[in-house]
């Protein structure tokens, strides 16, 4: 199995101006090493500012490379970003997690679905609708829904046009960024459905970001835990969820609501008040 994403020794620092002729870096992220095989999901979770979404910014291009490799189907990517930005999106695509943002509002859905293939793909008309129609049908919408807007479509309806969009030009590897936390449960169900039909489909990758460990079990190969802009744990899904080996993993995983304990803490509650305590 070729691997589509290789990480090593990630280093990514942004400025931080802190007078007017004096400026110091911040850390983002320190030392990270991921790979990604064709047709898998890797979760990479942690709480917020732990550095996951820096990550994913330096696959795509947008955050600077300090120190480390990046490489996307053993092609490198240096410190400065040589390769193009073009490039990189024949390779990568993202999806984030408000659609409605990520979505312009001027843009009908064709538009929307059309754009990355004129410009990246430089297909011609015929092939554009023929294409736009196919993308339409493996996400799930209908003909219908071409010439609506974004403010014309429900929540997750937006998402799916963002995973059409996404998969539009045949990227190795798609990052998605939180992409059901902003959906309800019902649709959150239905998009990551739809995410693991495509994937075996299509034969995608993931780099599945979240803070739902919910969602990483029922979607995720292999998990990495970050914290600190630093990877400390990475294994199995059901192993680091089940069995987690670091002291940082286990506080994010007792951090999780319990359906079981909640349902004692119930129980026991109801009990005092009938016991009149």
């Amino acid at each position: 199995m070729s691997d589509v994403l290789t990480i090593r020794g990630l280093t990514v620092d942004y400025p931080v101006r802190s007078g007017l002729l004096t400026s110091r870096k911040h850390r983002a992220v320190t030392d990270v090493d991921l790979t990604i095989s064709a047709g898998q999901t890797v979760a990479l979770v942690g709480e917020s500012g732990s550095g996951k979404t820096s990550v994913a910014r330096a696959i795509v291009g947008l955050a600077p490379i300090s120190a480390g490799s990046i490489a996307l189907s053993d092609q490198l990517l240096d410190r400065r970003g040589s390769r193009r930005l073009r490039q990189i999106r024949r390779t990568v695509q993202m999806v984030f997690q408000q659609p409605g943002g990520s979505l312009d509002p001027r843009m009908s859905v064709a538009d929307t679905l059309e754009e990355p293939l004129h410009y990246l793909m430089h297909l011609n008309s015929r092939a554009i609708r023929a294409r736009v129609s196919e993308l339409l049908g493996l996400v799930g919408l209908g003909q219908q829904h071409l010439t609506r807007r974004p403010r014309e479509l429900s929540g997750g309806q937006r998402q799916r046009v963002a995973i059409a969009r996404a998969i539009a030009i045949s990227p190795s590897l798609v990052i998605c960024d939180e992409p059901t936390s902003s959906l309800d449960v019902s649709v959150q169900a239905q998009i990551i459905n739809l995410l693991s039909r495509l994937q075996q489909e299509l034969h995608l990758a993931y780099l599945f970001i979240s803070h739902d460990l919910g969602v990483v079990r029922q979607i995720a190969d292999v998990t990495a835990v970050m914290h600190l802009g630093r990877i400390v744990e990475t294994g199995p899904t059901e192993r680091v969820l089940d069995a987690p080996r670091d002291d940082y993993t286990r506080a994010l995983l007792s951090a999780v609501p319990s359906i079981e304990r909640e349902a004692s803490a119930m129980t026991d509650t109801a009990k005092s008040i009938s016991a009149g305590e």
